[in-house]
């Protein structure tokens, strides 16, 4: 089985092919999706200046979670990601996954931010 090093490294590598198609204008965002084993983190991302448009994540004060490491959690920061990205004017963006498998916390991050108004 692989250690926590090789799993990294095997995720940063599927991110890396992943971003070679995805890039993130001032138009079309991207929204980057990062996860570790007790909170979940996302980003609004304009790639053509290097600058982050917007962020949320488990450990924001305004959501007062218990544990920023479950599904729940993922849903709260999709719904808060999207309300800040519509409050900056972005409502279209590129989904990126950060080279992990699309269930789990980042499917419920993804459908929340969906549902509060975002669309990819």
């Amino acid at each position: 089985m692989f250690t926590k090093g090789d799993k990294n490294k095997a995720r940063k590598k599927r991110h890396l092919r992943i971003r070679r198609r995805l890039v993130g204008t001032a138009v079309r965002p991207r929204l980057n999706v990062f996860r570790s084993s007790k909170h979940i983190y996302a980003q609004l991302i304009d790639d053509a200046t290097g600058t982050t448009l917007a962020s949320a994540s488990s450990l924001d004060k305004e959501l007062g979670l218990k544990n920023g490491g479950n599904i729940e959690a993922a849903t709260a920061v999709g719904t808060l990601i999207a309300k800040r990205a519509q409050e900056k004017g972005y409502a279209n963006v590129l989904f990126d996954r950060g080279g992990y498998l699309y269930h789990g916390r980042i499917k419920a991050l993804a459908d929340a931010a969906r549902e509060a108004g975002l669309d990819f």
